[in-house]
């Protein structure tokens, strides 16, 4: 009985110093929390941006059909901050690399930090502003492209007697990810959460939807359920006319895609090719200053500046026109 008791006596004292010595607070306890920020940004300045939002004011109606989980009074902050914050940062950092880098007098340097600071000014505002608008074109774009899918798959349910609130409930619990899976989750959140009826439900999704056509259906599905018609029939005609609508839009994007590819080939690979050997030409010649810009100077913003952001801006026209498969 003695040998067994020992062991005992071990565990019972490994135990008992375990738990008085165990900390109190876990590791969790002392991780920041991370704030939005949207905000951080309304706790710093939301009070005082009151005069600028009637500036702002086509933004409302933007951010909800972007699809944004924020206030429009938080946005509006969270633009104007970003927008000093970064005008501030350019101004500090363009004259350093102009000085440091291309040996560029101090003048002309601060110069060039002034004219950075307004030029960061006002592409920070005008892409705060215009995100909404590419987020609610891209939301669009990607709703139309499933509409004919997304119609047929309900026409099928249609047609085994499944209920509209049913229709939308399996439509936002998808296995496969979609663009129309979250307007049905808003359906079904606004008809099981806020107590609407399904046909107020459609009603509230229509209006904020970006997608002409997504709207037209929704309005199309109302009409025929209180008209009381055959509602897989008329999902059947939509996901025939989409389907042609979708072969329409894919030819019409390949004849957009050569004449892209054409200005592409003629900006951003023959022109800058002609300017680097001009100005190659002009440095072994020795030639003089484009007025306070060296050749050097100019090549090197052409090298590293103008052709990536070429390319890039180049890569978001591609990607505002292509289809989402």
């Amino acid at each position: 009985m003695k040998k067994s008791s020992v062991p005992e006596q071990v565990k019972r004292l490994f135990k008992c110093l375990k738990t008085k010595f165990k900390p109190k607070t876990s590791i969790k306890a002392f991780k920041p929390a991370r704030e939005n920020p949207y905000s951080t940004a309304y706790q710093l300045i939301g009070e005082k941006t009151g005069r600028i939002l009637p500036l702002f004011r086509d933004l409302e109606l933007n951010l909800q059909k972007a699809g944004l989980k924020t206030s429009f009074r938080a946005y509006v902050s969270l633009t104007v901050f970003a927008t000093i914050l970064i005008s501030l940062i350019t101004c500090i950092f363009i004259p350093c690399l102009v000085a440091f880098v291309f040996n560029v007098p101090f003048l002309p340097a601060v110069l060039f930090g002034v004219g950075g600071g307004l030029f960061a000014i006002a592409f920070s505002t005008i892409g705060f502003y215009v995100y909404p608008i590419y987020r609610a074109d891209k939301l669009k774009r990607e709703l139309e492209d499933e509409l004919p899918f997304t119609t047929s798959y309900m026409a099928i349910l249609a047609s085994a007697g499944v209920t509209p609130e049913k229709i939308f409930y399996s439509i936002s619990n998808l296995s496969v990810p979609l663009t129309v899976s979250k307007e049905a989750e808003n359906v079904v959140r606004d008809v099981n959460l806020f107590g609407l009826d399904i046909i107020s439900a459609l009603k509230k999704t229509s209006k904020r939807t970006p997608s002409k056509r997504f709207r037209e259906m929704l309005e199309g599905f109302i009409s025929t359920i209180h008209s009381g018609g055959n509602l897989a029939a008329y999902l059947r005609e939509q996901s025939g006319q989409y389907m042609k609508l979708k072969k329409i839009s894919l030819h019409t994007f390949s004849d957009t895609l050569s004449i892209l590819s054409e200005f592409y080939v003629a900006l951003l690979v023959t022109g800058p090719l002609l300017l680097v050997i001009m100005l190659a030409v002009i440095i072994m010649l020795g030639g003089g200053n484009v007025g306070i810009l060296n050749p050097d100077l100019l090549l090197s913003m052409l090298t590293y500046l103008g052709i990536p952001l070429g390319s890039v801006v180049f890569l978001i026209i591609l990607d505002a026109i292509s289809p989402k498969w």
